[in-house]
């Protein structure tokens, strides 16, 4: 496989790329740019951030879940890359002097790439930004002042065009066999049509998207993937489209983009999906990724499934589409056929007059970083005092995302009271049978799966139920 991208400004041409190589291994051990480290390997703790940038803008990413082929006719930039070819320090690099936001200095080459990324972009929101970078001794006061105090600094002139020159760039297209009796090489389809082509003749092929679950198959479980395809040279299978009374969001979407869009229309959807991981993990995973995966404890599929969102799949020239909460059949076991893929996600627009009434509750022992031990997300409509639509479905609490029909059905037709949330409490437990693990005990997740129902009647009724919001 051959590669084209800019590093720090310089052109690089690969050839015969391992498809899974890290972009972090290949910086260390190849280029020999140490100052991108290696902490967690598994996307959690930031010390290996870059600057990734292209035509969807500039954004942070983990380089130890990044492969070499998608960085493909993409800008990287590294800690090495900051500062000026005169010596002169970016911004965020003096004012980390200037806070004292360094001790050890293992964490401080991935904090000052995450911040130089979001002065380029503009973004000031630096606790949300820097969740994903994990500082071990200096704390993060000095850091954050640090931030801040470079938001009013000019962006230097060498990261103002950080875009391949114009000129041959390595093809995409399906994979050619190589000679030898090798296996045929990765493929990098360019079209939605190439992919549904391509896909059915290998239907052992591993998909790549954002590698944010599939990185960590190499760097930890040292899987050796076998056929491969990457996804993000694709663009007509990402983005949200407006279909009237839908909103159609393509399979590869980033979760950051997906936050974007829907938090202005649903506030408590956009409070969870900012705990979703880390900015980095958010900039590169799919929604497409986090539905086909299908974790019994992934925070995306509860909130869409409560938005009454359709999958489409595809096979070939053949598409079908059904509920997300069909798509779970049991755990490890999703209803998608050898050689079909999902290709988009619709989910209804809010009807004209109807106020937001969907919640989104994600219980974890961090607020920042940390799975969920479960989450719910309730979607309750009226008509007046009384319930016409209840759609709840909660992640955490069995094998699959799983929708807790007997609850809704008790729920319809029935006062929006405290005496009937009670009762919907009490029917939650023929729904659900968690189990116990290391995040949470059975009886804990039912019980708070419960509470999060009362919790619900307050939240919608105005009375504060976050915990950042009750004071004393």
């Amino acid at each position: 496989m051959d590669i084209t991208f800019l590093l720090n400004g310089e052109v690089v041409s690969l050839t015969g790329v391992s498809p899974t190589m890290t972009l972090l291994d290949w910086l260390r051990e190849t280029r020999h740019l140490t100052g991108t480290k290696e902490g967690c390997n598994e996307g959690d703790c930031g010390a290996c951030s870059v600057m990734i940038s292209d035509d969807q803008g500039h954004r942070a990413l983990n380089g130890c879940i990044l492969f070499l082929p998608q960085i493909n006719g993409k800008s990287v930039t590294t800690v090495e890359g900051l500062s000026a070819s005169d010596g002169s320090l970016h911004p965020v690099q003096q004012t980390m002097i200037d806070h004292h936001g360094s001790q050890c200095g293992f964490c401080t080459p991935g904090f000052a790439v995450t911040m130089a990324t979001d002065h380029l972009n503009g973004a000031t929101d630096h606790d949300t930004q820097l969740a994903g970078n994990l500082c071990r001794c200096t704390g993060y006061a000095p850091i954050i002042r640090a931030a801040k105090a470079a938001e009013a600094a000019p962006v230097p002139a060498h990261l103002r065009n950080l875009k391949l020159p114009d000129g041959p760039k390595s093809s995409g297209g399906p994979a050619q066999p190589d000679g030898g009796g090798q296996p045929p090489a990765p493929a990098r389809p360019t079209t939605t049509d190439e992919l549904a082509h391509w896909y059915p003749d290998h239907p052992d092929a591993t998909l790549i998207a954002g590698a944010t679950d599939v990185g960590l198959w190499v760097t930890k479980q040292f899987r050796d993937l076998g056929p491969v395809v990457f996804l993000n040279q694709i663009p007509d299978l990402r983005g949200i489209a407006d279909g009237g009374d839908h909103w159609r969001i393509g399979a590869a979407t980033t979760l950051a983009t997906l936050t974007a869009h829907f938090a202005p229309l649903y506030p408590s959807l956009g409070a969870m999906l900012r705990r979703y991981g880390s900015a980095q993990v958010r900039n590169a995973a799919t929604i497409g990724g986090n539905i086909a995966n299908g974790s019994p404890i992934g925070d995306g599929p509860p909130a869409l499934i409560a938005m009454g969102a359709t999958l489409h799949l595809r096979h070939g020239d053949t598409r079908r589409s059904l509920p997300l909460e069909d798509f779970f059949i049991d755990y490890g076991k999703q209803d998608r056929a050898p050689g079909e893929f999902v290709e988009a996600i619709t989910v209804p627009k809010l009807p004209t007059g109807r106020g937001d009434t969907l919640r989104c509750y994600k219980i974890s022992k961090r607020f920042d970083q940390d799975i969920s031990a479960l989450c719910g997300c309730i979607n309750i409509t009226r008509a007046g005092d009384v319930i016409t639509d209840a759609r709840i479905a909660f992640g955490g609490m069995a094998g699959t995302p799983k929708r807790a029909s007997q609850t809704e059905a008790l729920l319809i037709n029935q006062p929006f009271d405290e005496a009937t949330i009670r009762r919907a409490m009490d029917a939650l437990a023929l729904d659900y049978q968690p189990m116990t693990d290391m995040r949470a005990s059975a009886q804990y997740r039912l019980l708070t799966a419960q509470n999060l129902l009362l919790r619900y009647l307050h939240d919608v009724n105005g009375l504060p139920t976050n915990l950042h919001e009750v004071t004393a």
